[in-house]
């Protein structure tokens, strides 16, 4: 019989935020590979890059969340419309906001393109995660089965 691993919350938070770093790290750095519109001087840059982006990424989903939170208690019919528009405007301008940020703080050594470029990077990074956390679940659904 195996030996049964326990981990901490914290712990789990932390393995977690680690895979999506080094998710994010990868995906940056195969559109700085494969496209023009997006340079990133070096690969440390591209860590540094990655930090902040899943930073900025986590305080827009942090936002979402509470929007959300905030609008489902609202009682009144508009709620759940007027709550819509806030989340997408928050989603909507977060691109932006992000763009700047990484302008800001990486300057010349950072060219995320436009718009496209963003939204086509974080759909990819969207999509990565959640291929890895599938995979991840079917493993453990697996283990699971077998005992």
């Amino acid at each position: 019989m195996p030996k049964t691993l326990t981990i901490t919350a914290r712990q789990a938070q932390f393995a977690s935020w680690t895979m999506y770093l080094l998710i994010d790290i990868v995906v940056l750095n195969l559109f700085v590979e494969f496209t023009d519109t997006i340079v990133i001087d070096s690969f440390y840059i591209s860590v540094l890059t990655a930090i902040l982006l899943r930073l900025l990424l986590g305080v827009t989903i942090y936002l979402e969340h509470r929007l959300s939170a905030y609008f489902a208690k609202k009682t009144y019919k508009a709620a759940w419309a007027v709550g819509g528009i806030c989340k997408f405007l928050v989603l909507f301008t977060s691109k932006f906001v992000i763009l700047e940020v990484i302008n800001f703080v990486f300057g010349d050594h950072v060219t995320l393109g436009g718009f496209v470029e963003i939204v086509a990077v974080i759909v990819a990074l969207i999509a990565a995660e959640f291929a890895i956390r599938t995979v991840f679940d079917v493993l453990g659904r697996e283990l699971n089965e077998a005992s």
